[in-house]
């Protein structure tokens, strides 16, 4: 078991009390807080079965680093499936040497997917033609025939629909082959179903194909599942995730969270800015690890589906200092103030510090500059 309690305890998340022999995965997240803001009896969370987890704070305040705690537990775990989206380019330190057990973890900076990881409905919205359209029926029927994008392009030239129409879905295809993202070698549900933390650095690309690599690897993990092609459940964790809720990647997303649990892929979404992603993900949420927030948009997010349990209210619980979180846990229905447990590997979310930058008095340039 990863991170066993030591004692019988409740696990967050799994909502019964657990002894210490029992061999169900669970992550050890940090310790419970008292009120005098010292540090209790360890906090696990499980691992076992699937989740949909809401991580939310301002930034500064320990949103990633919680993020790459859970990453961290999940790698170690027995019969998961870890992949992190990684849009700020912070998590492939989680490939670093680690302090304690080792962490496994896969580094891809260069992702590439499928066609066929897209569904012909996702290839009209990621192209924004409405599948009515007559460029949009053609993308669609070549989503539907064709396994590469070279193949979905002959295809389109190959119909004797109209020559605009024709055009039209060809000049959107030739936009997408320029992403660069799209490849008949590219990732698939049993790349990414391996033991080893996935970590997809997804910070070089623009949005629209940010959003496909996230909607692509959504829709590969929950359809694997579905069709039973791999054995490992699944844990998709997305930083940034108010970014995709914001773009074509939102419906894979929220397939997962509201018919995830039955195949049992589980999702962990962390955002500075719940306000900003769809209420489903907030209501959805059984388990919700909050750090400080500040902003009333953000605060009403999370108030609008405050459990009935909570005996106050979530702004007068909220932590104020980095590292602090407090976590909602549906299963138990528990409220739990906590200190998040330090990373093994390195964090690579800090911010940089004008007073760390050694400057060459002489010309202005940075140490850094001469190497």
């Amino acid at each position: 078991m990863t991170g066993s309690p030591s004692a019988a305890e409740f696990v967050i998340g799994r909502g019964k009390v657990v002894q210490a022999d029992d061999d169900a995965p669970a992550g050890h997240l940090g310790t419970y807080r008292a009120r005098d803001g010292s540090s209790g009896a360890p906090l696990h969370v499980d691992l076992d079965g699937p989740h949909a987890t809401l991580i939310v704070g301002k930034r500064g305040y320990g949103k990633s680093y919680t993020l790459g705690v859970l990453a961290e537990a999940l790698a170690r775990a027995d019969g998961v499936a870890p992949v992190v989206a990684d849009p700020m380019g912070v998590f492939p330190t989680l490939g670093e040497p680690s302090e304690g057990e080792p962490v496994p973890a896969e580094v891809i900076d260069d992702p590439r997917i499928t066609a066929t990881t897209l569904d012909p409905r996702s290839w009209c919205a990621l192209l924004d033609l409405s599948p009515e359209s007559g460029a949009g029926g053609l993308v669609w029927q070549a989503a539907q025939d064709a396994s590469t994008l070279a193949d979905m392009r002959a295809n389109v030239e190959a119909t004797d629909a109209p020559g605009v129409d024709r055009r039209a879905a060809v000049n959107h295809l030739d936009l997408a082959d320029s992403w660069g993202i799209f490849d008949p070698e590219g990732m698939d549900a049993a790349e990414l179903g391996s033991g080893a933390v996935t970590v997809v650095d997804v910070s070089g690309l623009d949005a629209a194909p940010m959003n496909a690599v996230v909607r692509g690897i959504g829709e590969a993990l929950y359809r694997a599942r579905v069709n039973e092609e791999i054995a490992r459940l699944p844990w998709y964790m997305i930083d940034e995730a108010h970014t995709f809720f914001q773009g074509v990647g939102e419906a894979a997303l929220e397939t997962i969270l509201t018919r995830g649990r039955a195949p049992g892929v589980s999702l962990v979404l962390a955002t500075q800015r719940p306000s900003a992603v769809s209420e489903v993900a907030v209501s959805q949420s059984d388990i919700v690890v909050s750090h400080r927030l500040t902003s009333e948009e953000d605060l009403a997010a999370l108030e609008a589906a405050q459990p009935t349990y909570m005996s106050s209210s979530l702004g007068e619980r909220l932590p104020t200092s980095p590292g602090e979180v407090i976590v909602i846990d549906d299963a138990t229905e528990t409220v739990h103030s906590a200190n998040v447990r330090r990373r093994d590997t390195p964090h690579g979310g800090d911010s940089p510090n004008a007073s760390d930058v050694t400057v060459d008095a002489d010309d202005g340039r940075s140490a850094a500059d001469d190497d």
